[in-house]
């Protein structure tokens, strides 16, 4: 058995894919690569087929019609035969090194008859063009190179949380998740970043830095104003995220955990509504109200914790001054974060 399977989605990635995927190689034969071409228009077909022929023991290629990137990595985890499953965006990349070590470390917990269900490794945001990086790591929540539970995290600084580029999930256990991403929707990572969470029995952080998530295309979907174009997307993701665990059950066992995920979810909810504030049109307003109706009307319990408990309360402020404040609170917190 492979050690990682990793799926590549793409779509007309053909001008930085060979990078993401060069990347990968340096894990020889204990990695897998998937490339799921998701109907390209133009060469990154060709380039995947390439891989596949110079690496047959590494290398497979899946061409699919357009399905976006959920369609992607449904279609890797589906034929995946790694022990644990890793999704990388084309125009990203891993660190060669910090990869060679880990899978020396998931190596040893075979040796040793150890089992960890997810592995926690940094990632940067990678400034490519204005030569500046950001690195976002976890060693105030976890203890390094420690097997534990969810009962053993500490608490996240507001700007932290697990996202897709830093989560290695083993396979069987994403699988047991059930998760399964929308079809032509953007932002659905953040469904499988916490979907399998509570299926999650234990955990490991590798004070790795690992995954360089690159920021700078104007047609980038974190981009600001490619987000406020997709907002109908956001908002979609995040009722799906909202309902994809019950939250009382979670608490029942781990109670740390159903704090993350209700922050979590307080951090999309408040993504949402800013960027709806930042569209600013009547209907927009509208939108933020409908969102927020939503989770009341579903969860009122998880709605009163996150309008009165959490962050996310301050992006639904009433009134053109309260938000004011909302924008105001986003634009600082941009400049510091550094995040689109």
């Amino acid at each position: 058995m492979k050690d990682i399977t990793f799926t590549v989605p793409c779509y007309n990635s053909e001008d930085y894919m060979e990078r993401c995927i060069d990347s990968l190689l340096s894990g020889d034969e204990c990695v897998e690569i998937i490339i799921v071409d998701d109907g390209s228009t133009d060469g990154t077909g060709e380039i995947a087929d390439n891989y596949a022929r110079n690496y047959p023991e590494i290398v497979r290629v899946v061409h699919q019609e357009n399905g976006g990137h959920g369609a992607g990595v449904n279609a890797g985890l589906a034929l995946a035969e790694g022990r644990y499953f890793k999704v990388v965006d084309s125009d990203d990349w891993l660190d060669e090194g910090e990869l060679k070590k880990l899978i020396r470390r998931i190596r040893q917990w075979e040796k040793n008859g150890t089992e960890v269900d997810l592995i926690i490794c940094n990632y940067i945001y990678d400034h490519f063009y204005e030569n500046k990086t950001k690195r976002m790591g976890y060693k105030n929540v976890l203890r390094e190179n420690q097997v534990c539970g969810w009962d053993d995290i500490r608490h996240f600084r507001p700007s932290q949380y697990l996202v897709m580029h830093s989560l290695f999930f083993r396979t069987e256990v994403l699988r047991q998740s059930g998760v399964k991403l929308p079809k032509h929707t953007f932002y659905v990572d953040n469904i499988f970043a916490n979907q399998p969470l509570p299926y999650v029995k234990t955990l490991c952080y590798l004070n790795l830095d690992m995954y360089h998530y690159f920021l700078g295309r104007e047609d980038q979907s974190v981009n600001e104003k490619v987000l406020m174009q997709r907002i109908d997307q956001q908002i979609r993701v995040t009722k799906l995220v909202s309902g994809c665990s019950d939250l009382e059950k979670v608490r029942e066992k781990h109670p740390k955990l159903a704090d993350y995920l209700t922050r979590n979810i307080s951090i999309m909810m408040a993504i949402s509504s800013i960027h709806l504030l930042l569209i600013g049109t009547p209907e927009a307003w509208e939108k933020r109200e409908m969102l927020w109706n939503y989770v009341k009307n579903h969860d009122r319990k998880l709605y009163q914790t996150l309008r009165f408990r959490t962050l996310s309360g301050f992006t639904f402020l009433p009134g053109k001054f309260g938000a004011g404040l909302t924008l105001a609170g986003y634009k600082t917190a941009q400049k510091f974060y550094k995040f689109n």
